[in-house]
């Protein structure tokens, strides 16, 4: 049974950078496309980035482009989130998400099957 454990999150003021980790177990990473998502209270889930499981594809969500980067690393099992000049409205808990299966493309709509806890994202000054 995979299982994805999130860490990294933490507070940090308006242009500052955090690097979030989604760690792996169970199974291996290179078999599934992975995704970011992020939940702010009294808004809907939104899909953040995502990199395929055939030739790390990425797809980025409007509001991070040019600000974040997706990554992974297959030798540890682990896929990241650089998030770099942050604004508040990041704030939110961010989840990693698996989706198994030969994708050599990713979409932020996918359903994907496994979810970690999440971490939280406070960016305040």
């Amino acid at each position: 049974q995979l299982q994805l454990v999130e860490s990294g999150g933490g507070l940090v003021q308006p242009g500052g950078s955090l690097r979030l980790s989604c760690a792996a177990s169970g199974s291996t990473l290179d078999a599934y496309t992975i995704g970011w998502f992020r939940q702010a209270p009294g808004k809907e889930r939104e899909g953040v980035s995502c990199v395929s499981s055939r030739g790390s594809n990425t797809n980025y969500a409007d509001s991070v482009k040019g600000r974040f980067t997706i990554s992974r690393d297959n030798a540890k099992n682990t896929v990241y989130l650089q998030m770099n000049s942050l604004k508040p409205e990041d704030t939110a808990v961010y989840h990693c998400a698996a989706l198994r299966g030969p994708n050599w493309h990713c979409g932020l709509t996918y359903d994907y099957n496994y979810w970690g806890q999440g971490t939280q994202v406070t960016v305040s000054s």
